[in-house]
């Protein structure tokens, strides 16, 4: 007899065969039969987050609960939740599911992640009449998980984007002039410190959401909601350079370069916009010349954040981070523990000294 402590955990039940119109029984587990992009909830979904690297983020969400179900790997790039039947699952089937993410050595935020991206699709079904509406109430009712993990990433120290700049200025053709990739490079780093933009955002910049008289760039974030961020003088100054070699023609604020240093052209003549795989590339580069440890654009972000706290109130902060709450720019606070050490070591001493007693009555 087996004891209860030691008994086989069950998987989801089987799943039925899908039922996409137009496509041949398919179930999770099995090959899938793509089904037409507008009637794929895995499609859609991913199709109406507002920015790529949501869409990158959810996209592996949901390939590592496909693999859950499949059986496979979850690094196994073949397996999509692209053309699955998300439209079987019930409740019995996200509890597992859930159950199967509990166990991985993600964070809570990460593992929440993943039951966002299974709502969102079951959502998608729902909406095109693959799933009933008590299916899906039931399917989604699943509680979040909880915890707390200290912010990823790292403050960057004004020493070393000093050095990163540094790294840029040292740049010079065999005459001696700037590169345009070292003045635009300083002017990116610039950009990113003292502006905390995301890599997407920097990338989509235009010389016309530039204003040079009021030093103000304006920016479309996630959710295509515009802000606008003042630019402080040592970013203005970097921009200024980068522009006195870019011009003041239409296109990309920030475009790739030809390896002479000039604006690279589409074939129809305009600027060539970078992609944000390039910010990546430019920090890369940059790290390596000023031999410092590696820095990534999101680390720029949550430097500026931190920076900005304790001269502005969190929702103040909030809005030039472009977050709609402030309790998520909070999260991204990474001051380094010497800045908490000090602060607590400003609190009031207290005198140690018998209490006078009391009084007579």
């Amino acid at each position: 007899m087996i004891e209860p402590d030691t008994a086989p955990q069950p998987g989801p039940r089987p799943l039925p065969p899908a039922a996409f119109p137009g496509s041949a029984p398919s179930t999770i587990g099995q090959t899938p039969v793509a089904a037409a992009p507008a009637r794929d909830p895995y499609l859609l979904y991913l199709g109406r987050l507002g920015s790529a690297d949501s869409r990158r983020t959810m996209r592996i969400c949901l390939d590592h609960i496909t693999r859950m179900l499949t059986g496979d790997r979850l690094d196994d790039a073949a397996i999509t939740g692209q053309g699955q039947p998300w439209h079987h699952l019930r409740y019995e089937h996200t509890a597992w599911i859930r159950e199967q993410i509990d166990q991985m050595d993600w964070s809570p935020a990460y593992r929440n992640k993943h039951l966002a991206g299974l709502r969102g699709v079951l959502k998608e079904a729902w909406k095109l009449g693959l799933l009933s509406t008590d299916d899906h109430q039931r399917a989604v009712a699943l509680a979040p998980f909880t915890g707390h993990r200290e912010p990823a990433g790292q403050h960057i120290p004004d020493t070393v984007i000093g050095a990163l700049i540094a790294a840029c200025d040292a740049d010079r053709s065999p005459a001696g002039a700037p590169t345009g990739a070292g003045l635009r490079d300083a002017a990116v780093i610039a950009v990113l410190d003292a502006c905390g933009l995301r890599r997407a955002e920097l990338v989509a910049l235009q010389y016309a959401d530039y204003d040079r008289a009021r030093r103000l760039l304006t920016v479309i974030g996630k959710g295509d909601k515009q802000r606008r961020i003042p630019v402080n003088t040592f970013a203005a100054r970097r921009l200024e350079a980068w522009l006195a070699r870019r011009g003041t023609h239409r296109g990309p604020l920030f475009p790739r370069l030809t390896r002479g240093g000039a604006v690279r052209t589409t074939p129809d003549g305009r600027p060539w916009q970078m992609n944000p795989q390039a910010v990546r590339d430019i920090l890369a580069k940059r790290t390596e010349q000023a031999a410092t440890a590696p820095v990534r654009p999101h680390d720029l972000r949550r430097t500026f954040i931190s920076n900005l706290l304790p001269q502005a109130d969190a929702i103040m902060t909030a809005r030039l981070a472009g977050h709609a709450s402030p309790s998520t720019t909070l999260r991204y606070d990474v001051r380094p523990d010497e800045e908490a050490r000090d602060a607590v070591e400003r609190l009031r001493v207290p005198t140690a000294a018998p209490l006078l007693p009391d009084p007579p009555g």
